[in-house]
């Protein structure tokens, strides 16, 4: 599969909020291309709500994070790569993000990104764990 990034972006979205439900949340995704978190969640009786941060990559790439870690928010991260193949899930908090965003200048124009050696790690990897299981009715 060859997809563009806004393929690979549903894709991965979509994805994230199917292993949400599966959980027992309800996911949601927000409107596609505005600023903020991609999916709101709700236990089944509406006690706990999280917003979510979703990156789909194609393949095991660098995660583009902007010129800007100001634009690091939500209660999670959920980086899914490998799209094309059998996808890997990252949970990650937005603060673990921002400590391990690299920075880049060229040009003297600055960018984080956020490499897979820092994210594909054993306790971010299919850490559903961390977001836990939603409230039963």
């Amino acid at each position: 599969m060859n997809s563009s990034a806004q393929v690979v972006g549903n894709a991965g979205l979509y994805y994230a909020c199917y292993r949400l439900s599966r959980l027992g949340w309800n996911a949601m995704p927000t409107s596609r291309n505005a600023r903020g978190v991609d999916i709101i969640a709700y236990d089944s009786d509406c006690t706990r709500k999280i917003s979510i941060q979703v990156k789909a990559l194609s393949k095991r790439s660098p995660v583009p994070l902007g010129t800007s870690l100001d634009k690091v928010m939500g209660d999670f991260w959920i980086i899914i790569n490998n799209l094309d193949e059998t996808p890997s899930c990252y949970v990650l908090l937005p603060e673990e993000i921002k400590a391990l965003a690299h920075r880049g200048e060229k040009e003297g124009r600055v960018s984080f990104w956020l490499q897979p050696g820092a994210y594909d790690k054993e306790n971010f990897r299919e850490a559903w764990g961390r977001i836990g299981v939603a409230a039963a009715e």
